[in-house]
């Protein structure tokens, strides 16, 4: 039986993966930060532990864990992640860091982590970025900052991993029925104060925060078409899916850059002065 650890399963994206994996055959090492959402994931038949993906100790844990337990690892999915919304320079280098700690920073400490294993079963590595990456927008530029980042740095752990025999698929969501949007919504208002010149502009904050849920994919229908291209021989370097994930690369790729501007300009009310 395979076995494929999913970082951030306590909903939406990762616990469809868990759910959709479990089906299909593998053994599903399925994690979460809360105790109680461990407690739900094992409840439905994962091997559900907690952890925080920017705990090195716990992360050398689970290593270990999952070494005496199978040896190696087949799949590790770089899941786990959260959006910071807002004005950029509202939320600052601080907002930046914190984005950047689980958005990016962790990805390569829970890979690091689970080399040894991976290295043993020739695995894969998949890491899950955002057509956020590709398509720059106001009042998300840390969010984007971070995915591009996973992006570069899945280019890279590509080249560096194919001597070891280990593969990386970067997934390209686009918009996906989760609860992503109402955490964003939250992360905007802790950064948007009355006294920030971006004030004026609050409804169009919200509405960027909430763009992940205008006419989104179902979380089972991303985790049925990851599953897909994890089947496929060989593996697919880059696999986009959710509404959105084709039509946004291609307007950041063929738009000329003034035309992309005013568009999302006007999108966002950046086209007066405040």
């Amino acid at each position: 039986m395979p076995i494929v650890l999913i970082t951030g399963c306590s909903s939406g994206i990762g616990r469809a993966l868990a759910d959709c994996f479990k089906q299909a055959g593998y053994e599903v090492w399925a994690t979460a930060r809360k105790a109680h959402d461990v407690e739900r994931l094992q409840a439905a038949g994962f091997t559900g532990r907690q952890l925080d993906v920017n705990d090195a100790q716990a992360l050398q844990t689970l290593s270990a864990e999952i070494e005496a337990a199978h040896g190696g690892l087949d799949i590790l999915i770089n899941n786990a992640g959260y959006g910071a919304m807002g004005p950029l320079l509202d939320g600052g280098v601080e907002a930046m860091q914190r984005q950047f700690e689980t958005n990016v920073f962790a990805l390569v400490g829970v890979t690091r982590a689970l080399f040894p294993a991976l290295r043993r079963n020739k695995g894969l590595v998949v890491n899950i970025g955002s057509v956020s990456g590709v398509l720059v927008t106001p009042f998300a530029g840390a969010y984007c900052a971070s995915k591009a980042a996973v992006h570069a740095l899945s280019d890279a752990l590509r080249l560096e991993l194919a001597p070891m025999g280990i593969r990386v698929l970067e997934v390209q969501p686009g918009a996906i029925a989760t609860q992503f949007a109402d955490n964003a919504q939250t992360q905007a208002e802790q950064v948007l104060a009355a006294d920030s010149p971006w004030w004026p502009l609050r409804e169009y904050i919200h509405a960027r925060a909430r763009a992940s849920q205008d006419h989104p994919t179902t979380a089972t229908d991303f985790a049925q078409g990851l599953l897909a291209a994890v089947a496929k021989k060989p593996t697919p370097t880059l696999v986009r899916l959710g509404n959105g994930s084709r039509a946004l690369p291609l307007m950041a790729r063929w738009l000329p850059r003034a035309l992309l501007d005013a568009v999302l300009k006007k999108r966002f009310g950046l086209s007066r002065p405040l």
